[in-house]
């Protein structure tokens, strides 16, 4: 457990990396899983084990991964937090998982189990509505203009209007904070709004794992939120696929009498039963590094991203407000392309995070050095902006349900051209990763204005049901 030392900060002890380097170190004749026996050409073979005696288990966590994760609890300041070696896609189906569990429990009539989503709500979230069977009241943004395939400005508001209009209080509400183009909600807000009405917040902070490590804490978490996922990955130094399923105090309470059980179970129905031990250590050492300075470095960063932000304002460039780690250019308001800028500046050495017809996303993170703040500015100065380009993503209605996600899914299928399919309906959404967001959901119509949509995102080809 992690202890306060007398003069140098937090003391935080890392179980499973320690365990595993002194494993390495053994000499021990390796006659079990992995069959790389410790020896390869990448160099990490040596530390990637399996389940060995004392390594523990992901999933019936009662040894050195328990202790590792009591210390991220107690890091996030959660009523509990969970490891996952998969991804916040993992994580967004235990949760999910664990809502409709809750529900289950205290509904008094046997009904179809409904989850009040965001629309901008990541493929992983329809994977699951196609695993565990539940209906989807989709949540758009209140200024029709605003909501974009990234964004989906939902307020307290109009949450309680869905809300006022459903017969009983759906298993939760789901909405994405940041989102990909570091937007955030008043996820306050909402949370009171959903626990007014006798229901959970789920979060889906993929992006924002930091949050709460800023001078005024603002993950999640710390605004009310019931459950949520973090990757570890996309903002700490983790290997990618960590990533955190945290639960809060009322919602331990809420899950049931062994909450912790519970959860693991929830990971372990959608977990392999192989977690990778190289990205376990990765998120123990991740314990230390966030104990250890890091509030420092974190505020230093968003500093530096804040400075980036005003140069390239005074340089006419249109930058969007974002949450502190990410830098949104509005780049269709300066006369480029998003994947126009990005390719300018990769020819440079800069490589963004994200790019899309009207923006391009920088994610930074205290690893980033005062030498890449340099050479993304000096790159930026060397392309001016141009006049405005009048693009916009087409506008598309609502579209209407005809199938739910389940029965969508697992259809009979074929791929057509995406210019051809109005009036088709949706079978696998078709997405582009990043951002992984529908444009069309699994078992919805295909409007007559959907296929301009499609053209401007890129989408070629679209999977509609037979």
């Amino acid at each position: 457990m992690p202890c306060r030392g007398r003069n140098s900060g937090w003391k935080m002890e890392t179980p499973v990396y320690d365990f595993v380097q002194s494993y390495a170190k053994s000499g021990v004749s390796r006659f079990h899983m992995p069959g790389h026996k410790g020896i390869g050409p990448l160099g990490v073979e040596m530390l990637d084990i399996t389940e060995i005696a004392g390594a523990d288990s992901l999933y019936e966590a009662e040894g050195i991964i328990r202790e590792s994760e009591k210390n991220a609890t107690l890091l996030f300041g959660t009523g509990a937090t969970f490891y996952s070696t998969e991804g916040s896609s993992h994580v967004i189906r235990a949760m999910l998982c664990l809502a409709l569990a809750r529900q289950r429990e205290r509904a008094a009539a046997k009904t179809r189990p409904v989850i009040v989503a965001a629309r901008n709500a990541h493929k992983a979230f329809l994977t699951a509505a196609a695993l565990l069977d539940f209906d989807i009241v989709w949540l758009w943004g209140n200024a029709p203009q605003e909501n974009r395939l990234c964004a989906c400005p939902v307020t307290a508001q109009g949450l309680s209007a869905v809300l006022d209009g459903l017969a009983a209080p759906p298993a939760a509400v789901y909405v994405t904070s940041p989102d990909y183009l570091g937007g955030m909600l008043e996820i306050g807000a909402l949370a009171d709004t959903a626990h007014a009405y006798g229901t959970l917040l789920l979060v889906d902070n993929a992006h924002g794992a930091y949050l709460h490590f800023l001078p005024l804490p603002a993950h999640p978490m710390d605004m009310g939120a019931d459950l949520c996922c973090d990757s570890a990955h996309k903002t700490l130094p983790v290997l990618t696929g960590g990533a955190y399923l945290h639960i809060g105090y009322q919602a331990m309470a809420d899950i049931g009498c062994d909450a912790e059980k519970n959860a693991r179970q929830a990971l372990a129905l959608f977990g392999s039963t192989s977690p990778s031990y190289l990205i376990l250590q990765s998120l123990d050492l991740a314990n230390r590094y966030l104990a250890q300075g890091y509030r420092q470095r974190l505020a230093a960063c968003a500093q530096d991203m804040e400075v980036l932000r005003g140069r390239l304002l005074v340089l006419g460039w249109k930058a969007a407000y974002t949450e502190p780690l990410k830098l949104t250019l509005e780049t269709a308001k300066c006369g480029y392309l998003g994947g126009e800028l990005a390719g300018l500046l990769r020819a440079s050495g800069v490589e963004c995070e994200y790019a899309d017809p009207d923006a391009l996303v920088f994610m930074a993170a205290p690893e980033n050095t005062r030498e890449d703040f340099a050479r993304l500015l000096s790159c930026m100065e060397g392309i001016p902006p141009k006049p405005p380009i009048p693009r916009r993503a087409p506008e598309f209605l609502p579209p209407r349900r005809v199938l739910g996600v389940r029965d969508a899914v697992f259809a009979p299928q074929e791929r057509i051209p995406a210019f051809a399919s109005a009036g088709r309906v949706m079978g696998a959404a078709a997405v582009h990763c990043p951002p992984a967001i529908p444009v069309v959901v699994s078992g919805e119509e295909i409007g007559q204005d959907v296929p301009a949509v499609f053209a401007y995102y890129g989408i070629t080809e679209v999977d509609v049901i037979k």
